[in-house]
């Protein structure tokens, strides 16, 4: 990396970092070994992903894109890279590969951690990782 790169990256580190204190988002943690974002655990060496301890039932292509999002966290990644970085191809116009994807990964991180939410949808850009607590309203507050 250049020293212009190291310096942006360094400011994003720290800006990311302030932001989630301010807002009370757990911070992701990153090695070489493993991503933690709150209570998810992911161990690409392993191939292993584990929400509370217990281990996410995921298939290749939905581990493969838990990784490459977990691994750029706050970045928008297009529905195109994600398609060349996982199916190592070009994205088709009408191919939804990715979307179908990224719902069925969704749909496991919410049935294991469901007061998180981890990937953002930006229309017509991409899909952000942001591990943050979804914010939970209750009745009361609702009826009153």
């Amino acid at each position: 990396m250049t020293a212009t790169r190291l310096g942006f990256h360094k400011l994003v580190t720290e800006s990311r970092a302030w932001v989630c204190t301010v807002a009370g988002v757990t911070p992701m943690q990153a090695s070489d070994d493993f991503i933690q974002a709150g209570e998810l655990i992911v161990r690409p060496d392993h191939l292993l992903a584990s929400a509370r301890g217990e281990v996410l039932p995921l298939s290749r292509r939905e581990f493969a894109l838990l990784v490459v999002l977990a691994r750029n966290p706050g970045r928008i990644i297009s529905r195109e890279d994600l398609y060349a970085e996982i199916w190592n191809g070009e994205l088709e116009k009408s191919d939804r590969s990715v979307d179908v994807y990224v719902h069925k990964l969704r749909t496991k991180l919410a049935t294991a951690l469901p007061d998180w939410s981890f990937i953002h949808t930006h229309f017509g850009f991409g899909y952000r990782w942001y591990p943050e607590r979804s914010q939970v309203v209750s009745n009361s507050a609702t009826n009153s």
